[in-house]
């Protein structure tokens, strides 16, 4: 079948992070362990978090959410990648490559959405302890990790529908490990001026859109901490919200250099893509429970019960 002078793609052809046989195998091993420290991880954070009752307040309900995305943006790229690096043909359909592209926008957009809520839950502890429980009721809660989802969707589904559209011709090699929707554009040989103005407006609008609330909430808890008159008062308030700014400063940091620079299959690009996609999901329960006596206590607690 032809379209014009050029031949319709139905496949694309990964390059991947290597071509080295030897380096693969290394990368197979290394992103296998990754993998497995990312599913035993997150999965312990759901379970201590609905096992233990002293962890059902909304911070908490929050970081199992993140932990349920976590799982799921590893899941969408991770799997893919190590069966590549095992094969000497790395391929996938327009349609998989399509999917691929779409359910990584949904969950990174949402774990935005959610950071950004979870920054809203530290204000709220921080600055107003004392209406604590009204500002951050169950409903408002649930209805922000729903609204998270709802927008990184509609986000996605807007991009996806749009590269769907795109004519995929000669070209059929992507410079990466996975398909992203960035990562499609250089490929077709339609004019795709829409489909990256409509990206880079998306982007901006839902990266600063989910960074603003993050830095308004924590210039006011800034603010109060330095109005607390002693140091061990205004380090153990900090020590609060230390690992969700970690996570934060991860998660954003590559995640916006990887969707607002020029696709060009870099070296310095798959890395921003590893360390939002792969090494960031394996990194945020590690964070949360070495540095929450909380949930160290429940782990304990909860491997308690089950030895």
């Amino acid at each position: 079948m032809t379209l014009g002078n050029h031949s319709i793609v139905t496949q694309f052809r990964l390059l991947g992070l290597s071509t080295d046989p030897h380096i693969q195998a290394l990368l197979f091993v290394l992103f296998l362990k990754i993998y497995l420290l990312t599913l035993t991880g997150n999965l312990m954070m759901l379970l201590v978090v609905r096992a233990d009752s002293h962890l059902h307040t909304p911070m908490f309900f929050f970081l199992s959410h993140l932990s349920l995305l976590d799982l799921c943006l590893s899941s969408v790229t991770v799997p893919k990648m190590l069966k590549d690096l095992l094969s000497e043909t790395k391929t996938i359909s327009v349609r998989g490559c399509l999917a691929q592209g779409f359910f990584a926008l949904i969950t990174a957009g949402t774990e935005c959405f959610l950071l950004s809520a979870m920054a809203y839950d530290r204000y709220a502890a921080i600055c107003h302890p004392l209406l604590y429980g009204q500002m951050m009721k169950k409903q408002l809660c649930v209805q922000l990790v729903w609204g998270s989802w709802g927008l990184a969707s509609l986000n996605a589904f807007i991009n996806t529908l749009l590269a769907a559209n795109l004519d995929f011709c000669e070209n059929h090699t992507i410079s990466h490990y996975s398909c992203e929707v960035p990562s499609l554009f250089p490929l077709s040989c339609s004019d795709v001026s829409i489909n990256l103005t409509v990206l880079l407006c998306s982007s901006l609008m839902h990266g600063f859109g989910t960074l603003f609330p993050i830095v308004f909430s924590y210039a006011r808890i800034v603010s109060t901490i330095l109005s607390i008159s002693s140091t061990k008062g205004r380090s153990k308030t900090f020590s609060t919200c230390s690992s969700h700014l970690t996570a934060v400063s991860f998660f954003f940091g590559s995640g916006f250099l990887r969707y607002l620079m020029p696709t060009s299959g870099s070296p310095l690009e798959l890395i921003f893509s590893v360390q939002y996609g792969v090494v960031t999901p394996m990194m945020n329960p590690l964070i949360y429970s070495l540095k929450n006596k909380k949930v160290k206590a429940a782990v304990r607690r909860t491997l308690g019960k089950y030895m």
